[in-house]
């Protein structure tokens, strides 16, 4: 008599889903709290690995040691020049919009003469140059203050949050330091946990995903940096009040991948309104070429960092930044890169499937 196989209980395998579903989600619900610190912590952990290793070996093995300096140098690099940026602006907005009310007393001054000739758009900027200033300076002023001012007004109305900022801050930076300190046990886990679901795919997945974050981080961070910098050089030459605080304007304007153009084109013409034509046409120049700077220097140091595609890691940036806000810029190029290369390997699966075929 042939023997029957035995019946699933579909009640208990409902009923064990739901439980490890319910878990999962309180599980997340309890340190819904930590989690955006958490991603960050480790995306800049996996990001820096490689430094922290070779301060490492040049603290004689000592990882206490490196852990200290990493975050130490998190603390001045990152978290400081926020805070002193969002402090600044906050303590002296009457004073910027002091210092907008007295562009009323300085007029435009005429366009450059090459400005005219500017392919495509030299035409139209030289005639709205010349309405700007045919308008005059003080209704230029008067209908740009209330704008400014209601900028800084929001501005100073998220103070409320500043508390929270400096707090996910705080929380960045002691779990990146805990990370740091146990990294080779965290990265053992996630990959053997990723062997658990799929083998040596998921094994592989999970360095992908390293790989992607360290290139991104290379090609991002790396080049807001450099951005950052030369723009700050460029205001600084130029006069521009609080060239400091703008620079770290720039370099957050830079990370969230808008640019440094928001803060150099109204310092261009603020060098242009106070009747410096000779400078503010040298820092036109250079803003331009400070502006273009990401559009080589970035896709040259990201496709150091991992080989993929650059129209994948560029759609993730910009797909990233906007489904997810800042932290997209790590989370949308990791998801296209592992979800590239597993259906890659999947479809390859054929190819090698045909081979063998074929010697049979």
């Amino acid at each position: 008599m042939k023997q029957l196989p035995p019946a699933r209980d579909v009640a208990r395998i409902v009923l064990v889903v739901l439980f490890i579903g319910l878990m999962i989600v309180s599980s997340l619900w309890i340190l819904q709290p930590f989690l955006g610190a958490l991603i960050w912590a480790t995306m800049i952990v996996v990001a820096t690995w490689p430094l922290m290793l070779k301060v490492q070996g040049a603290l004689g093995g000592r990882r206490w040691a490196a852990v200290m300096v990493m975050t130490l140098a998190m603390l001045f690099l990152l978290v400081a020049p926020l805070t002193t940026a969002i402090l600044t602006v906050m303590d002296r907005r009457d004073e910027i919009v002091s210092l907008v009310a007295s562009l009323s007393t300085t007029d435009v001054p005429p366009p450059p003469a090459w400005l005219e000739g500017v392919p495509l758009v030299g035409a139209r900027l030289s005639e709205e140059w010349r309405r700007l200033a045919a308008i005059g300076a003080e209704e230029l002023a008067a209908q740009a203050a209330p704008y400014i001012r209601q900028a800084l007004t929001w501005f100073a109305g998220q103070a409320g949050s500043l508390g929270l900022m400096v707090l996910h801050f705080v929380l960045t930076l002691i779990i990146a330091a805990i990370l740091y300190s146990n990294g080779e046990v965290a990265a053992r886990g996630v990959r053997r946990f990723g062997h658990r679901l799929a083998d040596e795919r998921g094994e592989n997945a999970v360095v992908l995903s390293g790989q992607a974050i360290r290139a991104v981080a290379l090609g991002v961070i790396v080049t807001a940096v450099v951005q950052s910098a030369a723009a700050g050089f460029g205001l600084a030459v130029a006069g521009i009040p609080y060239a400091g605080v703008l620079t770290t304007i720039i370099f957050v304007l830079c990370i969230a991948q808008i640019g440094p153009i928001l803060i150099l084109i109204p310092a261009v013409a603020w060098v242009y309104w106070s009747g410096s034509s000779v400078t503010g046409t040298v820092f036109l120049a250079w803003s331009i070429a400070v502006a273009l700077l990401d559009n080589v220097l970035r896709p040259i140091l990201i496709r150091r960092g991992a080989d993929l595609p650059l129209l994948l890691i560029f759609a993730g940036v910009i797909g990233g930044l906007v489904s997810f806000g800042v932290i997209g810029l790590f989370v949308g190029p990791t998801v296209l890169a592992v979800t590239y290369r597993l259906l890659e390997t999947w479809i390859s699966d054929i190819d090698r499937e045909n081979v063998d075929a074929e010697r049979v």
